[in-house]
C-alpha cells in the first residue's frame, strides 16, 4: 500500500541517485579538457610551406593526440604578411612563422630578421648566434617590452640570391632593376641602384612574366625551383648577400599562456624539427640546382667588385647600430662573431 510517508522516501532516494548521477557526470566532464585549436599563418605559399613548416605541424598534430590541434595557413591566407603582427597581438590568429622584418615587429630588433646584409655565410651561423652570441637573449628582451606577443624561437633558412630575367654579371647590372626582396635587404640594394617592389608572394610569379619585376632576391635556388620561379627567370647570381635567413616563431601571448607546459614543450620540439630539416633540405639543394637544375644560367660578379658590396654592408651596419643600444649591441655582436670566423679560417670563412 503507497503511503505519503513511502512517496516521500522513495523519492527523496531518487533525487539523491539523479543528483549523485549528475554530480558524477559533471565531475567526468570537468575532468576532460578543452581541445586547443591554433591558427597558425607562415610566410611561406603553399609548395614552399611543404618543407619549411607543414612536416612539423603535421607531426606535432599527431603527437598531441586530440590535446590540441593547430591549422596551418598560408602566405597571406587570413592576413596579409606585414599585417601579421598586429594581427597576432589582437588574437585575430594565434601564431606566425616569417622573419621580424617582414611581418613589421615593433621592436628594433626587427631589421636583424629576414635577411640582413652580410651577417651571416653559413646556415649554421645563426643557430650559433642565438644560442652560444647571446642573439637569444637579446630577442627575448625585444619582445618582452611588447604587449601580447611571445617570441618562441629562430632558426636558419637559405642564402639569398638574385634570379633574373637578364643576367646580372657587374654592380652596373643592377642598376634599375625592379626586384622582389624583403623591406631591410631593399632598402641596403637599393645603395646599388636596385628598385625594391613589395608584392603578395603569389603574385610574383605573374609579375615577372609581365614585366613588372625584373626579378627576385628573396631566396635561394632551393625556392627557385620550388616555388617556380625559375621557370619565370632565366639567370642565377651566384653572389649572396647573405648566408642565410633569420625566421622565427611567434605566438599570441595569452594563448600560448593557456597552452599546458607539456604541449608547449611538444611545440618547441617541433620547431626545432623544422629547423633541422632545413638544414639539410637547404644545403642539398643549393649545391644539387646550381649543378644539375638546368632552368638556371649561374652568373657571378668578380670577388673585387662584389667587395664593394660587402664594405658598403658594414658601414650600413654601423647607421643600424645608431638606432638603439641594443641594435648596437647585436651589430657588434654581428662583427665580433665574424671576426672570429675569419681567423678560424676554411671551413668557417674562405
Amino acid at each position: 500500500m503507497s503511503t505519503r510517508r513511502k512517496f516521500l522516501k522513495t523519492a527523496a532516494v531518487t533525487t539523491g541517485a539523479v543528483g549523485a548521477s549528475a554530480l558524477g557526470s559533471a565531475h567526468i566532464y570537468a575532468q576532460e579538457p578543452k581541445k586547443i585549436t591554433w591558427r597558425l599563418q607562415t610566410y611561406a605559399g603553399p609548395a614552399l610551406a611543404e618543407h619549411v613548416i607543414k612536416p612539423s605541424i603535421d607531426a606535432f598534430n599527431l603527437a598531441a593526440k586530440g590535446e590540441m590541434e593547430i591549422q596551418l595557413y598560408f602566405a597571406d591566407q587570413l592576413v596579409p604578411t606585414g599585417e601579421l603582427f598586429r594581427a597576432m597581438q589582437r588574437g585575430t590568429i594565434d601564431a606566425v612563422q616569417s622573419d621580424d622584418d617582414s611581418i613589421a615587429a615593433p621592436v628594433d630588433v626587427s631589421v636583424f630578421g629576414g635577411y640582413f646584409p652580410f651577417a651571416t655565410r653559413y646556415s649554421l651561423d645563426v643557430p650559433v648566434l642565438f644560442e652560444k652570441y647571446g642573439l637569444r637573449q637579446i630577442w627575448e628582451e625585444a619582445y618582452g617590452e611588447v604587449e601580447g606577443v611571445t617570441w618562441l624561437g629562430a632558426g636558419a633558412w637559405d642564402p639569398c640570391h638574385f634570379a633574373t630575367v637578364e643576367p646580372i654579371r657587374s654592380l652596373a647590372d643592377l642598376k634599375g632593376k625592379r626586384i622582389f626582396t624583403f623591406p631591410t635587404a631593399g632598402k641596403f640594394l637599393s645603395r646599388f641602384g636596385v628598385i625594391p617592389v613589395t608584392l603578395p608572394w603569389e603574385d610574383v610569379e605573374v609579375a615577372v612574366q609581365t614585366g613588372e619585376l625584373d626579378g627576385i632576391t628573396w631566396s635561394g635556388i632551393t625556392e627557385d625551383y620550388t616555388v617556380g620561379w625559375a621557370d619565370v627567370t632565366k639567370y642565377f647570381l651566384t653572389n649572396n648577400i647573405s648566408g642565410a635567413w633569420i625566421g622565427s616563431y611567434f605566438a599570441n601571448s595569452e594563448k600560448w599562456a593557456e597552452v599546458p607546459a607539456h604541449l608547449q614543450t611538444l611545440f618547441k620540439l617541433c620547431m626545432d624539427s623544422s629547423h633541422y630539416y632545413r638544414q639539410h633540405w637547404y644545403w642539398g639543394g643549393e649545391a644539387q640546382l646550381r649543378v644539375e637544375g638546368g632552368k638556371l644560367e649561374l652568373t657571378t660578379i668578380p670577388d673585387a667588385e662584389w667587395k664593394t658590396v660587402e664594405d658598403e654592408a658594414h658601414k650600413f651596419w654601423d647607421e643600424i647600430a645608431k638606432a638603439s643600444p641594443r641594435s648596437a649591441k647585436v651589430v657588434e655582436i654581428f662583427k665580433k662573431y665574424n671576426a672570429l670566423m675569419a681567423k678560424a679560417g676554411p671551413p668557417y670563412r674562405y
